[in-house]
């Protein structure tokens, strides 16, 4: 029997979310129609929109589907963006330095727009710094405004950004602040009010949805964007053209329910995270990153300097067990994690990298299973090198 223990790149669909889609799927109707099949697919829509604004403490209002996650950071993170409270223009987007490539790539900002913010160590935002870009751009351009782009989780090392802060210094320099918090929700409490955000992207398959679904949800209703990603109809209220995925949204909603129930169950994950990690260190001379930050309660992202990544990922394979090297946008590709990169990760460390997340549907054994194929991959490699 296989386990999976992958789950930041996309974790099992709950089984109340499968029934939900397929039955969406058997039913005919077009949510724009005005017609009685029309309007139960309408209906369908807004109660998914409704159960998403419940999950990080939002107004239904407020709620945008999307494609999932990618497209949602690509919507809000525009030149385009006005705000009737302040008419300044937004032209400048400040990035930690460990966003996901969606947002480090500038989304719909030109690249000398873009300005990187560090990290500590421990993979946290230094806001010291950012307090410092900030001052420096509404020194320079007082007629102008920035937009912070700051994860709440990271995707590789779980460790938890301090948004709150963050978007404190933000509103000091009259910014605006996007939070990526796709592998945030489903796993913590999130609340869109207390992070101080004005939008926020979500993903259904990182808390048990389908893939190819998401929303980007706006604390503030009257903010817009004028230069949408999708053009077309006049669907999601001018935000994003097309007829609506109706079963994906569905499912969405029904995962965002599910997940809101089992936060207190998803926390536990962090006695399995914890044994896991025990018994790493017992193995040998390993390194957790953003072990001294506070981090998901699933995750753990590790190295041993004796293994090899791309090795360990298929000897892990081979015996039975799913991990990554790194986030799923990344998998397969030579070059070091940017994520440990930024953190000043060395490269002989980094390319030893792997990532063990848990998820909703993980066993109670599943860390005892990993660390004893773990072991056989370390003796192993160790006799190899000895007889070398």
């Amino acid at each position: 029997m296989r386990v999976y223990l992958d789950h930041n790149a996309t974790t099992a669909t709950r089984p109340e979310a499968i029934a939900a889609i397929a039955e969406t799927l058997a039913a005919v109707g077009n949510p724009s129609s005005v017609h009685a099949d029309g309007r139960g697919k309408r209906r369908l829509v807004e109660e998914a929109r409704a159960k998403v604004a419940r999950l990080v403490g939002a107004s239904p209002a407020g709620v945008v589907f999307t494609s999932g996650g990618t497209e949602a950071s690509n919507l809000a993170l525009s030149p385009s963006i006005r705000d009737p409270r302040d008419p300044r223009p937004v032209t400048r987007l400040l990035a930690s330095a460990i966003e996901h490539p969606a947002v480090l790539a500038g989304a719909r900002f030109s690249a000398e727009a873009v300005e990187i913010a560090p990290v500590t160590g421990a993979g946290l935002i230094d806001l010291a710094a950012l307090e410092r870009a900030f001052a420096a751009h509404a020194a320079a351009h007082p007629d102008e405004r920035a937009i912070l782009a700051l994860m709440l989780a990271n995707n590789e090392t779980g460790v938890i950004q301090p948004v709150a802060e963050a978007a404190a210094i933000a509103r000091r320099y009259g910014g605006l602040v996007h939070v990526d918090a796709v592998q945030a929700v489903g796993k913590i409490p999130v609340d869109l009010g207390a992070l101080g955000c004005d939008f926020l992207a979500l993903a259904a398959h990182k808390f048990g949805g389908p893939a190819g679904i998401g929303a980007l949800v706006r604390r503030d209703t009257e903010l817009h964007v004028v230069d949408p990603v999708v053009r077309g109809g006049g669907q999601e209220k001018g935000w994003r053209g097309g007829t609506e995925n109706v079963a994906g949204i569905v499912g969405l909603g029904v995962a965002a329910e599910a997940a809101g129930r089992d936060l207190e169950a998803f926390a536990r994950l962090a006695e399995q995270r914890d044994r896991l990690e025990a018994g790493l260190k017992a193995l040998g001379p390993i390194t957790i990153f953003g072990e001294d930050a506070p981090r998901l309660p699933n995750t753990c992202c590790f190295a041993d300097p004796r293994a090899p990544s791309s090795s360990a990922v298929i000897g892990l394979d081979l015996a039975g067990v799913s991990v990554s090297s790194g986030s799923a946008c990344s998998s397969g590709k030579t070059k070091a994690s940017p994520v440990l990169d930024a953190m000043g990760v060395t490269h002989d460390l980094s390319n030893g990298m792997l990532r063990v997340s848990f998820g909703w549907s993980s066993g109670p054994n599943d860390a005892e299973i990993f660390l004893a194929a773990w072991s056989g991959i370390v003796k192993r490699i160790v006799s190899q090198a000895s007889a070398a």
